[in-house]
């Protein structure tokens, strides 16, 4: 286990953040959307499914570099983000082209629904609809990484008009342009007050080699004699150095 002072810290841990896990949750209802609404053989589609995987993998690249690189993780969450706010113009272009309603952020429709996919809302229990609880259960067995409100978006996106489609990857697509925004914060402090590998390297060094120095000054050979040392070189001669 990693512990503060080691050369390489923890890293890879990009599966329990929660900007990857909304962002992997945007690149799957894009691919979703992509399929019902944007041509296959069009530019378009091709883009935007690239520019939603982009912002996962960055994300998890950044994450596993981060052992030896601060620095480059926060670059890649950096391009994590600007991928993604790209998938933001694209649906709005798409919105917009198609003479549909983009939803004001204040909206009641969109505060509401902001709230249920950071989990501050909980959706209504319907003790009587026993099909979408079964359909829940299976899904969340058969997911490793989303929770309950980002399911239901997904599964959603399935059956939902493309207005609607479009106005729900865009609200998780904000959510997750914002954590990473508060990520890259928290990767800029972390490298100012703890500085980079670069840093920790050259300290590991110099601990490493002082430790080294003072055992060698300990156990220094200061032989008393030369009959000593003529004792001890005949035996090296004779014993030590015949295998050779």
């Amino acid at each position: 286990m990693n512990k503060p002072n080691d050369l390489i810290l923890p890293h890879g841990g990009y599966r329990k953040l929660r900007s990857f896990v909304v962002s992997l949750a945007a690149y799957d209802g894009t691919v979703i959307f992509c399929s019902r609404f944007i041509d296959k053989r069009s530019r378009t589609n091709d883009q935007m499914v690239q520019a939603a995987r982009s912002g996962v993998q960055n994300i998890a690249e950044g994450s596993l570099a981060s052992g030896t690189s601060k620095k480059t993780e926060l670059k890649l969450t950096s391009v994590a983000r600007a991928s993604l706010g790209e998938l933001i113009r694209d649906y709005e272009d798409y919105l917009r082209q198609n003479d549909l309603s983009i939803w004001d952020k204040n909206s009641p429709r969109v505060l509401a629904m902001r709230g249920r996919l950071s989990g501050k809302i909980k959706k209504p229990k319907k003790p009587s609809d026993r099909s979408d609880k079964s359909d829940l259960s299976e899904s969340l067995e058969n997911s490793e990484f989303f929770d309950e409100p980002l399911l239901s978006a997904l599964r959603a996106l399935k059956t939902t008009s493309a207005e609607v489609s479009a106005n729900i990857l865009l609200c998780l697509t904000h959510q997750a342009t914002f954590l990473l925004a508060r990520q890259m914060e928290r990767l800029e402090k972390d490298f100012v007050e703890k500085g980079g590998f670069t840093e920790r390297l050259y300290s590991y060094r110099k601990e490493h080699r002082g430790a080294g120095k003072v055992k060698e000054e300990e156990t220094d050979y200061k032989p008393s004699d030369e009959s000593d040392l003529s004792d001890w070189s005949e035996g090296l001669y004779q014993s030590d150095l015949s295998e050779f």
